[in-house]
């Protein structure tokens, strides 16, 4: 196992770029090498797409490698997370042993106390799961985070200028942990053409977005690279598939 603070780098996308691989080969051919490192990426799509799943996957395959990270759910409770987890990537049957081991951190708090704070200062509101976020991520030194969901975060600020500050005050916080972040987020569509991105697909170095198109009953599943600030990366269109081994994702370029 490597050793927690070891980059699990790659140059193939830009020479001397350190890169987290995902550790899903399709992906991470798609990122030209993986996510750079104290970037901060979203991964977007509609309901049921797999948001969630696919960070979690990402956590789950650099914890195994030794990178240290934590998973901090807004949306549900991480027994929950956890539980759909197992049951959606059943061969991943040491997951118990990876938080047991606090490579893995699954931490958050209850949904209705989030909304309840809502009634009260929107900015402390934010600022406290702020204040909640780096104290998870440093529960394990975390290097690697994801954030589900960032649409609860949207609730709390109506202002589309103090959300926009408050997006930039914590990018600025998390580079200046070390951090590289994945943060879900929801998009009112699941057809690819009727895609609208809000202020967040300014701000943020990434963007991954999912697709679900088709009819209800013939769902076709596909993933784009819309954005990766400083560096270059596919621009196909790939399919992708969530298996009891993990996410798939059939690129053109592996």
């Amino acid at each position: 196992m490597a050793n927690g603070n070891e980059s699990n780098s790659n140059s193939s996308g830009e020479a001397g770029r350190a890169r987290i691989k995902t550790g899903i080969a399709g992906l991470d051919s798609m990122l030209y090498g993986g996510i750079p490192e104290m970037s901060q990426f979203i991964i977007a799509g509609g309901p049921g797409a797999g948001k969630t799943l696919l960070s979690f996957d990402i956590l789950y395959r650099n914890a195994k490698k030794g990178i240290p990270c934590a998973f901090i759910a807004l949306e549900e409770k991480p027994a929950e997370v956890i539980r759909n987890a197992k049951a959606a990537f059943p061969d991943y049957t040491d997951i118990d042993a990876l938080i047991q081991s606090n490579m893995l951190v699954v931490d958050g708090e209850d949904p209705a106390t989030r909304i309840s704070e809502q009634e009260d200062s929107e900015t402390y509101s934010f600022g406290n799961i702020m204040s909640d976020i780096e104290s998870i991520a440093k529960m394990n030194n975390a290097k690697l985070v994801a954030i589900d969901s960032f649409s609860v975060l949207r609730m709390l600020i109506g202002d589309n200028l103090k959300y926009r500050k408050s997006i930039l005050a914590m990018i600025t916080n998390m580079k200046r942990l070390g951090i590289t972040s994945i943060i879900t987020t929801e998009i009112k569509s699941s057809e690819r053409k009727d895609i609208k991105f809000g202020i967040e697909s300014f701000v943020f170095d990434g963007i991954i977005t999912l697709y679900q198109n088709g009819q209800e009953d013939k769902r076709t599943l596909t993933l784009e690279i819309i954005k990766t600030r400083g560096t270059a990366h596919s621009w196909t269109l790939s399919p992708y598939d969530i298996t009891p081994q993990g996410f798939r994702v059939f690129s053109l370029e592996q």
